[in-house]
């Protein structure tokens, strides 16, 4: 039997941010894949029957399908302890039919910060979704960069040995490397895989943290109890290995300009981790900072952070500088982008609230 490709077989979507998204509709399920056992199939349990059946998937994913009833034997609902049985029928279904996912190259403008043969450097926007996936099929960066790529006669886009080297959320604004070829793409994989890329991220967060410099280590995986949201497993008896590095850069009272600095590259590491220590990323919803969790109760304050969460409709998380190895050339490239204009106003508010000196009596001008 061959293997099936995880990217073609996952138990739930995923949505633009890369998390695992339920879908409503839990009494219609639709078969997409399936899979006999062989007249001599020993028991087994079913979590590693499907395990070497599936390129990539973890035994802990497949659990979780089972959980959710996504796994049938013989047309019935199976846990993960149940040991497959020589000729049993086991089925993967999903409350949506099945989808092949196709790069459509579409002509959407992209912000190239630089371009040569082997590799690109994008400034991605706020609110561009990076990869398509459920609901975002079309309109995302991979779609406009296969339109560019199309254009210089470049291979197909849906070869897996080009494009995106990492990513970033759809509401975070900043820097994306491309791979133009396989060579680069594996060439800058590698330096991804082994720490040697420099990347810095500006992060408005809630709170003054107590040290100038500080790193966050804890792993990071899925919260059991919210699948659309990441946390941190400080035991690390859960998720994978996670080590964020911040810089205080600036104090405005109630809130903090600080720069994180990757050593790893985690589902939603900065905002997870920033969550962990106290201070959420401003006007993070996923993860709280779209309350007011510091300062006063007056209404002239109240309204001072409301404009400021209109200003900036989203987490306040910019990819701000990428250094890399070229990998034909051996050189080394840094790139910096500027805080975009919604982060920077918002900045610019705290900026002059916190120079006010009034943080105590809360009065202060709420148009600031």
């Amino acid at each position: 039997m061959t293997q099936q490709n995880l990217d073609d077989i996952d138990f739930f979507a995923e949505d633009d941010d890369g998390i695992i998204e339920e879908f409503p509709d839990k009494n219609q399920k639709f078969e997409h894949y399936r899979f006999v056992a062989d007249k001599g199939q020993s028991l087994l349990r079913i979590d590693k029957f499907l395990s070497v059946r599936i390129e990539g998937i973890s035994r802990n994913r497949i659990q979780q399908a089972a959980e959710a009833d996504c796994i049938l034997v013989n047309g019935q609902p199976v846990k993960s302890s149940y040991k497959v049985k020589p000729l049993d029928m086991v089925s993967i279904v999903m409350d949506r039919p099945r989808r092949e996912l196709e790069i459509i190259a579409e002509d959407i403008p992209l912000n190239i910060v630089y371009e040569d043969t082997a590799l690109m450097v994008i400034n991605k926007p706020a609110g561009m979704v990076v990869h398509p996936g459920h609901g975002n099929y079309t309109g995302t960066l991979v779609n406009a960069v296969a339109y560019h790529l199309y254009r210089e006669n470049i291979s197909d886009m849906n070869d897996p040995r080009l494009g995106l080297v990492h990513r970033i959320d759809k509401d975070t604004s900043g820097l994306l490397l491309v791979a133009k070829t396989p060579e680069a793409k594996t060439n800058l994989s590698g330096q991804f895989f082994r720490k040697e890329t420099k990347r810095t991220y500006a992060a408005l967060v809630w709170g003054s943290p107590a040290e100038d410099h500080g790193t966050i280590e804890g792993n990071i995986g899925r919260d059991p109890n919210d699948r659309m949201r990441m946390r941190v497993f400080p035991d690390g008896d859960h998720g994978k290995p996670a080590v964020t590095h911040y810089s205080v850069l600036e104090r405005f009272g109630y809130v903090t300009l600080v720069q994180c600095r990757l050593e790893t590259g985690r589902t939603h590491q900065i905002r997870v981790h920033m969550k962990h220590i106290g201070h959420p990323l401003f006007n993070d919803e996923r993860y709280g900072g779209n309350e007011i969790l510091r300062g006063t109760h007056f209404a002239k304050y109240k309204q001072f952070v409301s404009n400021c969460f209109a200003l900036c409709p989203r987490q306040c998380l910019h990819a701000q500088t990428l250094g890399f190895i070229h990998p034909s050339t051996g050189e080394e490239f840094y790139f910096e982008s500027d805080i975009p204009d919604d982060m920077q106003s918002v900045i610019d508010k705290w900026r002059a609230y916190s120079n006010v000196g009034k943080w105590e009596s809360g009065k202060v001008d709420s148009t600031i």
